[in-house]
Formats: C-alpha cells, sequence, structure tokens
C-alpha cells in the first residue's frame, strides 16, 4: 500500500465581495489529488483535498517542497496496525527539514494535502470520514447533526440596504436559524443602520454575528463594541489582528458580549498562545481555528488536545471555512458547529448536493471518505486534474 502520485492545479474562485480588509477579485485556491495503489470497485483510490477560503493558491510550496517530499516516501508511511496510511506519518515527512515556527503559507499547503490524506484513509476504510474521527479519537458516536450558520452579508458594489435584507432573508429561508455579516469598512454609522436592517430579518441579536476581519485597533474596537453593545449579538469577530493578543484581552475587559477568533491562527502553539494571553472565555468565546488553513487534521488533534487542557470545551469550537473537511470533523470531534458560505466561494463553499439545512443543522451524507464526490461542481476540477 502506497501514495502512487500526486496530483495539483489552480482554481480561481474570484467574486466582486469585499470584507473590511481585502477583496476576492484575484482569489485562487489550490487542489490535489492524492492516487494510492489501493484499489475499490476496480478503481485506485484517489484522495482530494483543496485550501480553505481566505488564503491564497499555495502551488509553489506545493511543488517545490511538499508534495516531493510526499512522493518520496509514499511507499514508507504504512499504518501497520490498520493497514492503511497513516496520516501522522505523512505529516511528519511532509514537515522534514521545516523549521518550528514561522507557519505562513506552508500551513495551508500541507493542509490542502492532509485533507486528501484523511480523505483517502476513510475511503480505504470504506466510511464516511467523520466516523473514522469519532472512532479513533473520540471514543463516541459521532454527531448526528451539525449546527450551521450561514456567512455572509460581504460589502459588494452598489449594493444596499434592501439586497442586504434579501440575502439574509434568502438564508432563513433555506433553513437557516443564525447568520453573520461583514462589518468594519464603513462609518460606523453606516455599520448599524446595516446591522439594524439584518435585525429587522432575523428577529434577534442571538441570530446574528458580526465579522471584523481584523481590521480595528484597540481604540476602534473598544469604540464599536459600546455601540453594538445592546444588540446582544451572537459574537464580536475577530476585531483586531489575530496575533494582537493584548488587543484582545484588554477588549474582553470593556466588552461582555461573546467574541470570535482564531481563523487565522496556523498552529497549535498559537492557539495555546490565544488561549493564554487573550483573555479568551470559556462557555462564552468561540474558537474559529480552521483545519484545513492550519496543517489538517494532525495539527487540529494537536490543538483540541490544548483546548481540553486549557479548560475549554470542544463545544467552544466552530471552525472557519464553510468546508465539508471541517464540517466532519466537527460531526467527528463533537465540536459546536461549522462555518456555511451558501453563496460564496463556488465551488468550494457548502455541502453535498441535495444536503439541506433543517432548523440551522445538517445531517453528512453516509459516503466514504469526505463526500467531494457529492459535490458536482467541485468534482468536475478533480475529474479533469486526474484524467
Amino acid at each position: 500500500m502506497k501514495i502512487v502520485k500526486v496530483l495539483d492545479t489552480v482554481v480561481p474562485i474570484r467574486s466582486d465581495i469585499a470584507n473590511a480588509f481585502v477583496d476576492f477579485s484575484s482569489m485562487t485556491a489550490s487542489i490535489v489529488a492524492v492516487v494510492t495503489d489501493v484499489i475499490r470497485d476496480g478503481k485506485p483510490v484517489v484522495g482530494y483535498g483543496f485550501n480553505s477560503n481566505g488564503r491564497y493558491a499555495q502551488q509553489g510550496l506545493l511543488r517545490e517542497r511538499f508534495i516531493p517530499r510526499l512522493e518520496k516516501v509514499g511507499h514508507n508511511i504504512l499504518d501497520d496496525e490498520r493497514d492503511n496510511i497513516d496520516p501522522f506519518k505523512a505529516h511528519a515527512a511532509m514537515m522534514a527539514n521545516e523549521k518550528p515556527g514561522g507557519h505562513g503559507d506552508r500551513s495551508v499547503a500541507v493542509g490542502v494535502l492532509d485533507m486528501a490524506i484523511w480523505d483517502a484513509v476513510a475511503k480505504i476504510e470504506e466510511k464516511p470520514l467523520f466516523r473514522v474521527i469519532a472512532e479513533r479519537f473520540n471514543d463516541a458516536e459521532p454527531d448526528p447533526f451539525v449546527s450551521v450558520y450561514a456567512a455572509g452579508g460581504y460589502y459588494y458594489p452598489g449594493k444596499g440596504l434592501d439586497g442586504l435584507r434579501d440575502e439574509m432573508k434568502s438564508y432563513l429561508d433555506r433553513g437557516y436559524n443564525e447568520v453573520k455579516m461583514k462589518v468594519g469598512a464603513v462609518p460606523t454609522s453606516e455599520d448599524m443602520a446595516r446591522i439594524e436592517a439584518v435585525l429587522g430579518v432575523v428577529g434577534t441579536g442571538e441570530r446574528l454575528a458580526v465579522d471584523v476581519n481584523g481590521r480595528f485597533d484597540l481604540k476602534q474596537a473598544i469604540e464599536f463594541g459600546h455601540a453594538i453593545k445592546g444588540y446582544n449579538l451572537r459574537w464580536y469577530e475577530e476585531v483586531g489582528d489575530p496575533l494582537d493578543f493584548a488587543l484582545q484581552a484588554e477588549l474582553a475587559n470593556h466588552y461582555d458580549g461573546a467574541m470570535a477568533t482564531g481563523e487565522n491562527l496556523f498552529s497549535s502553539l498559537d492557539a495555546q498562545n490565544l488561549l493564554r494571553y487573550g483573555g479568551m472565555r470559556t462557555g462564552l468565546d468561540k474558537l474559529q481555528f480552521d483545519p484545513a488553513l492550519s496543517y489538517g487534521l494532525v495539527e487540529y488533534l494537536r490543538t483540541t488536545k490544548i483546548i481540553r487542557d486549557m479548560g475549554f470545551s470542544l463545544r467552544d469550537c466552530i471552525p472557519h471555512g464553510g468546508h465539508q473537511f471541517a464540517l466532519n470533523i466537527a460531526a467527528g470531534l463533537g465540536l459546536g458547529g461549522n462555518e456555511s458560505y451558501p453563496d460564496v466561494f463556488y465551488p468550494f463553499n457548502g455541502f453535498a448536493d441535495g444536503v439541506s439545512v433543517e432548523n440551522g443543522k445538517v445531517r453528512l451524507p453516509e459516503v466514504p471518505g469526505i463526500g467531494i464526490e457529492e459535490k458536482a461542481e467541485l468534482m468536475n476540477h478533480y475529474t479533469k486534474l486526474i484524467a
């Protein structure tokens, strides 16, 4: 049993949307196919992976370092106990000769491959990935349903309050109970009008989160927190630079509502530093570490151990990204939910075709692997890649 070859390409996910910090007009994503010598139904088992949104394609890093390392030891990463590929050995091989720290975009490149490896592992076992995760790491049945919220409310050219209301209403019509919108790119008075427009649709602040995407300094963060305090929002997200733990900790002294952050922290030690120094409050604040952006599930398991050791619950974790990989992890480990992007970041967004949101929750399909084959538009890219 071995990895025979690894293929990759770049897929554009261009969009006119913008948040408070970046626009997505030139955004790209890497996709990979990890081909094994294991045969199922007369065909080689192939694992598929891609990088989560918000970070660009990683073709240079993949081709120069991580794919060659993986292919070089493709015959030497066997899990003897399970007669399968060992993702932990694969991770060690990819990270050979890499210095500690300086995670940057290499965590994204490794995460792309890690996703594909776990997809292959679950397909070799002929089980959904969420069941493999639950059996190996949770000693429990996976969650039958995962709570999801609709992330949107971006700044579009020419989009006014009526368009924002229509967007949020469409999410409720599709079964979501909770939504998230972007703030911080316009004067506070304009954002207050946007928030109130959305509240007019969703009804209560508990059903609305706002995301600053790291735009504010401490003074702005405190002032905006005071402005939204009366809304009792679901959470106030990534208010300052994700590595400014002192800002996050000080803001907790001024804003007593729930906050959320972590999507732009890319290692277990970064997560540990946030919990040590960022003033995060157990049972209130949300941890949004994205496994696809942070070296994959192997590293995310290290992160979850730190989370538990530091007194937090895995129910405090709601991963960023809105992708099927994090959804499987959320179900398998019993996390607090998962993000969803119903209308942006095609074709990587959303869930398997035909999976509907019911009362704010989704049930994962009982198919081997992550379930990428169940997304026809996304699968078209992999079909071309391996042709």
